[in-house]
């Protein structure tokens, strides 16, 4: 039987995080710009305190020091997270790495501007406390930028199915389909939290590269990925 929510691939696969060679990466590596097109809109990067939680080898956390954002990565993939601190040191960028989890990050009250979660929720254990947690080192007014995936049949479909199983675009195993949210589920967590929804939209491909990846962008529908910003109020 296949294990689900197998997060051991980021580990396993660090040596080869920024190599291009693995389909699978370069597809996670090509969601970046999707993302941030998106939380562009509603968060000006520059000189702000950034987590970027759940970080594994880093692809988001460069593309936020590259906006020039005063990143800290933390994900509890200890070899993802040399993979990230080496291409970090070598490109010369300042980007502080941790190893941890969502549910008791060791930060401060209040000492982030912006907390970046994609890719993320659909994984951790308790979804409530990691949200907790997130608002707890937000500083007032600060914001949470996310992306997960919808629970319902389709998503199955085209998640798990089709994206692990048919076309390999993800390691088999990677998701567990009863572990994906409803967005209903997600603001009511973020407001138990203390976390307001201010905008969503969907995610997912619009297209396909020279190397035929697949390119992602906003979406109309939420019915796989979805992905928002919310604020500490």
């Amino acid at each position: 039987m296949t294990k689900r929510n197998d997060q051991t691939i980021y580990d396993s696969h660090a040596a080869q995080w920024w190599s291009d060679e693995i389909r699978w990466v370069r597809t996670l590596k090509n969601m970046v710009p999707g993302r941030l097109s998106y939380f562009d809109r509603y968060v000006d990067w520059q000189g702000k305190a950034v987590l970027d939680l759940g970080c594994a080898g880093g692809f988001l956390a460069e593309a936020l020091d590259d906006r020039g954002a005063l990143v800290t990565g933390i994900d509890p993939a200890k070899q993802a997270i040399a993979a990230a601190r080496d291409h970090a040191q070598a490109g010369g960028r300042q980007i502080t790495y941790d190893v941890g989890v969502g549910e008791a990050l060791p930060y401060p009250d209040a000492c982030f501007d912006a907390v970046a979660c994609v890719d993320v929720l659909e994984h951790v254990s308790d979804l409530q406390q990691v949200l907790c947690e997130v608002a707890r080192v937000l500083k007032p007014g600060g914001v949470f930028c996310y992306d997960t995936i919808n629970r319902n049949p389709i998503a199955h479909l085209a998640v798990v199915i089709m994206a692990e199983d048919v076309l390999r675009l993800l390691p088999k195993g990677t998701h567990d389909p009863a572990m994906f949210i409803k967005p209903a589920e997600l603001h009511a967590a973020m407001k138990t939290a203390g976390l307001t929804r201010k905008a969503e939209t969907g995610l997912g491909p619009r297209g396909v590269n020279r190397r035929l990846d697949p390119v992602f962008g906003t979406l109309p529908l939420k019915t796989m990925i979805y992905m928002g910003v919310a604020d500490k109020a």
